[in-house]
């Protein structure tokens, strides 16, 4: 596994005024240590994570199974391996209110769910405030919490804190836990 998956806290910043989609992630010293840059006009979601941004080593692909689905299925692939990591399912209408996602294994099995983690603020923010109130989410493994992801207010960028200390364990693969990053800073950030 590559050395960009061994933290516990990242941050993640989505370059909003550009062409195309720019994300990267930083460890806690404050060093790049992923980058993911989005093709413009694609039909189906196909997001690379590269350990520079020269895109010199791929990491980790993300790929949605089918072109257009309001549940849709992204499968989480290590590049270096090609193995399948796991897979994040979106909750089609359940994330009409509150964003929910399911968190699958290599098997498509379920093992956790990732979701906003207040209801009420998750309907302010689509009825009321948009971007005024950051979102915050939850990721659990068979209930317990492994991961929080809690984007930072900014008006004229995306910040988001991912923090994994509470899995002391490592249940959580992180490889998964970043995807699940990525999916909701480009899909769900589309919503603003």
């Amino acid at each position: 596994m590559h050395t960009a998956f061994q933290y516990n806290q990242y941050l993640l910043k989505r370059q909003v005024f550009a062409l195309t989609g720019k994300l990267r992630f930083y460890n806690p010293q404050e060093q790049l240590v992923l980058f993911s840059e989005q093709k413009m006009f694609k039909l189906r979601e196909d997001i690379r994570l590269y350990a520079d941004e020269q895109k010199s080593q791929e990491v980790l692909s993300i790929k949605a199974r089918q072109i257009i689905d309001f549940s849709a299925a992204y499968d989480v692939v290590d590049s270096g391996t090609g193995q399948k990591v796991g897979a994040l399912r979106r909750k089609g209408l359940k994330s009409i209110l509150r964003d929910e996602w399911e968190v699958l294994d290599v098997n498509d099995q379920v093992i956790g769910k990732l979701f906003e983690d207040n209801m009420t603020r998750a309907m302010l923010r689509r009825l009321l405030l948009g971007a005024w109130l950051p979102q915050d989410y939850d990721l659990t493994l068979d209930e317990q919490r492994v991961a929080d992801l809690k984007q930072r207010f900014n008006l004229f960028r995306y910040d988001m804190d991912i923090d994994f200390s509470m899995d002391s364990a490592r249940r959580l693969d992180r490889r998964l836990g970043l995807a699940a990053a990525v999916l909701i800073a480009i899909i769900e950030g589309r919503q603003e």
